[in-house]
């Protein structure tokens, strides 16, 4: 696949972690277009479908199973965020004992090199003890919540002693709405076979990869119905919860 970036690191996004909250999932843009966008990220699929990991250059769909899939191209996404890596760091991850420790680690880093306002995509690869997941398996309705959809569809699932790639992305405290604040975190096994989004991991020792991005572009849903959704309702404790799993 053709990397077309161009001057800054870029995040790609699609529609607002607002909107999906509130329950617009409808198609914004099919998987083949996003791919034109970045090669690593992480989003869903239309109807809240499945956990979307993208790494190497190819999009993969967790079930709520946690098993994987690469999804045709014709795929509908309303929401995710992609670029183009291009490593600016890297460092070795040991012993991690939780996503909580993870997360800290990670942001020390980011702080480290003045990052903390800046959007941050970070993949790590190597061995996890464990791997604590999700997915859902879509529920159509308009206006239904995120958190209502999750509640009728979600299952969640655990991954011991694997191989894989947890891809993590970053957004400050002031991009709140556009996307979570933090940390959101998905994985993917080596073989392509399981994945999901991650609520809590550890990790014997791993390999870190930071990429720093400082531009964004936002591709907003085109069709009326996006402007019947008041974002500013989104509960900023709905959303932390639907994204920590409790």
């Amino acid at each position: 696949m053709e990397n077309n970036k161009i001057g800054n690191p870029k995040m790609y996004q699609v529609s607002t972690l607002q909107a999906l909250a509130l329950g617009y999932s409808r198609a914004v843009i099919t998987v083949e277009e996003m791919m034109r966008h970045g090669d690593i990220g992480l989003g869903t699929f239309e109807d809240i479908n499945g956990e979307m990991i993208v790494v190497d250059g190819h999009c993969y769909k967790a079930d709520n199973k946690g098993n994987v899939c690469e999804p045709d191209g014709a795929t509908g996404i309303p929401f995710s965020s992609v670029a183009f890596f291009d490593e600016c760091r890297r460092c070795e991850i040991e012993d991690i004992g939780s996503i909580d420790d993870l997360k800290q680690f990670l942001d020390l880093r980011i702080e480290e090199d003045f990052g903390l306002n800046s959007m941050h995509i970070v993949r790590i690869d190597g061995r996890f003890k464990k791997i604590l997941a999700r997915s859902g398996a879509g529920y159509r309705g308009h206006h239904v919540t995120l958190k209502e959809s999750l509640s009728m569809t979600q299952k969640v699932f655990n991954f011991e002693d694997i191989s894989g790639t947890v891809v993590c992305v970053y957004f400050p405290d002031y991009m709140d709405g556009i996307n979570c604040p933090g940390w959101h975190t998905h994985f993917i096994s080596d073989d392509r076979k399981s994945g999901g989004h991650v609520f809590d991991l550890s990790i014997d020792k791993c390999v870190a990869s930071f990429e720093k991005i400082t531009e964004i572009e936002i591709k907003l849903p085109f069709e009326p119905a996006f402007d019947t959704y008041s974002l500013k309702k989104a509960s900023d404790n709905e959303i932390k919860s639907v994204e920590q799993g409790k």
